[in-house]
């Protein structure tokens, strides 16, 4: 008899947050991250940190990647990082794709986003960051 796999697979929140409404990056990325074995659950278009952090809470997802390419990334990653600390979340990997200012990676990463990703960053490196820095035993329960 094979032997049964425990482990629970890793679940990232894809999210799309704000007026941004060009989603095509966010869904190859959610396509890669499933054809590479994790559970992707994809918020769609315009969503609030609020309906974000919700999100996160109800699938119990070990990862969010907030694809951002509006310019609003300052505001909207830190409310969201807010909204996770004040859940007393503090073990969800925050990741931002989108087009992001070099200069405003390290105030990101301050705030505790784990990595940016901007345009042109292959999928390969997104799956291998995630599955290196999310724990193997993933799960809150």
């Amino acid at each position: 008899m094979p032997a049964v796999s425990t482990a629970r697979r890793i679940r990232v929140v894809v999210a799309k947050p704000g007026l941004d409404g060009h989603d095509r990056g966010a869904k190859i990325i959610a396509r890669a991250l499933r054809d590479a074995g994790m559970e992707v659950i994809y918020t769609g278009l315009h969503q609030t940190p609020e309906q974000i952090v919700e999100t996160v809470i109800q699938e119990d997802a070990d990862a969010v990647g907030l694809s951002i390419l509006s310019g609003a990334h300052m505001t909207l990653v830190p409310r969201v990082v807010a909204l996770l600390a004040e859940q007393g979340i503090d073990d969800v990997l925050v990741t931002v794709g989108g087009t992001i200012p070099s200069d405003d990676i390290p105030e990101l990463k301050r705030l505790g986003v784990a990595e940016v990703f901007t345009p042109g960053a292959p999928t390969q490196a997104i799956i291998d960051f995630i599955k290196t820095a999310v724990p193997r035993s993933s799960g809150r329960a």
